[in-house]
C-alpha cells in the first residue's frame, strides 16, 4: 500500500502542461465534433470526424508513465483509484448532484439532482426549457432496470462478488447492451464508478473489479487525471476514461452510462462532475 500511496503522488502531477494541451485542443477545435444519447436519438458523427478524430487522439494523451517515468499501467490507475475510494467518506448531502459537459459541441450543460428518496430534478435536457429546473422522473437505473440509493447501499463490496451480483441482477433488455445481456458486467461497472450515487466501498469494489478487466491501458496523465481506455465488449469504440486516482473520480469519458440509464457516446469527451450537496436545484 506504501508502493501506491507513492504513486499516487506521482499519478496527481499532471502531464504533457496545460499549456500543451490548451494549444492542441486549440487546433483540433473544429475536428472533433458528435455525440450519440441512446434515449433522445442524437446523430452519429460522420465516418470523416472519427477518422479525423482518430489520427488526432495522441496529441491528448502521452503513454503509460509519470512524469518521472516510472511506469503506470491502466491496472495500477484503477488500483490507486481504489484504494482512494476506500479512505474517502461518501459524503452528505440533500441531493445528488450531477453535471455534465459536453466539449467543443453545441450542446448546453445538463445537470440533474436526486435525493435519497428518489425524486429528481433536471436542468438543460434537450426536451427542457432552456435554462428552467423541471422535475424529472427518470429513476436511478443500472443495466436498464430501476434501483434505488439502498439498493447500491446493499451492493457487495468485494470485486468478485460484485461482478458476481450484476451478472445475477435482473436488467431490463430494452435498456441493456448485448454485452450486459450475456452477463458481461464492464458497462455496469462504470456506471458505478460515473455518475451513480455509489457508496465509497462498493466503488472501490468497482475500480478492483474494472483492475481486472482485460485489456485495460493507460494512455497517459492529462490535466484532470489519468487517461484509460477498455476494449468495447460490444466491439463498437473503445471506452475511453479519465479518473482521477486522488479524488477516485471519474473526470471525462467518451461514453457516458448516465445514472437515468441513458447512454451518451462522442468523438470529444464528456467532463463529469458528481457529489453530495445540501445546495438545492438552481
Amino acid at each position: 500500500m506504501d508502493d501506491l500511496n507513492a504513486l499516487a503522488t506521482l499519478l496527481t502531477k499532471p502531464e504533457p502542461p496545460t499549456e500543451a494541451i490548451t494549444r492542441s485542443r486549440g487546433r483540433l477545435h473544429d475536428r472533433m465534433r458528435g455525440r450519440v444519447r441512446r434515449r433522445i436519438g442524437w446523430l452519429m458523427p460522420t465516418l470523416a470526424l472519427a477518422t479525423a478524430a482518430a489520427a488526432v487522439v495522441a496529441v491528448l494523451v502521452t503513454g503509460g508513465t509519470t512524469p518521472d517515468g516510472i511506469p503506470v499501467s491502466g491496472r495500477e490507475v484503477l488500483l490507486m483509484a481504489a484504494a482512494s475510494a476506500e479512505r474517502t467518506p461518501q459524503g452528505s448531502g440533500t441531493y445528488w448532484h450531477v453535471t455534465r459537459e459536453y466539449r467543443d459541441v453545441d450542446i448546453p450543460r445538463t445537470e440533474s439532482w436526486t435525493t435519497r428518496d428518489g425524486r429528481r430534478w433536471s436542468k438543460g435536457e434537450p426536451d427542457d426549457p432552456p435554462g428552467v429546473i423541471v422535475p424529472d422522473p427518470s429513476p436511478l437505473r443500472l443495466k436498464g432496470a430501476e434501483v434505488s440509493i439502498e439498493d447500491l447501499e446493499r451492493l457487495p463490496t468485494e470485486p468478485a462478488e460484485l461482478t458476481a451480483r450484476i451478472a445475477g441482477l435482473q436488467g431490463r433488455d430494452g435498456g441493456m447492451t448485448a454485452s450486459e445481456q450475456r452477463g458481461d458486467p464492464l458497462f455496469s461497472l462504470v456506471a458505478l464508478i460515473s455518475e451513480l450515487p455509489t457508496p465509497s466501498e462498493v466503488r472501490s469494489a468497482a475500480f478492483r473489479a474494472l483492475a481486472a478487466t482485460p485489456g485495460v491501458e493507460s494512455t497517459g496523465a492529462v490535466e484532470d487525471g489519468q487517461g484509460l481506455r477498455f476494449p468495447n465488449p460490444d466491439g463498437g469504440p473503445e471506452i475511453k476514461l479519465v479518473v482521477d486516482p486522488e479524488t477516485a473520480r471519474v473526470t471525462r469519458t467518451n461514453y457516458l452510462y448516465g445514472d437515468d440509464g441513458s447512454v451518451s457516446w462522442g468523438l470529444r469527451s464528456i467532463g463529469v462532475t458528481t457529489g453530495w450537496t445540501d445546495q438545492p436545484p438552481r
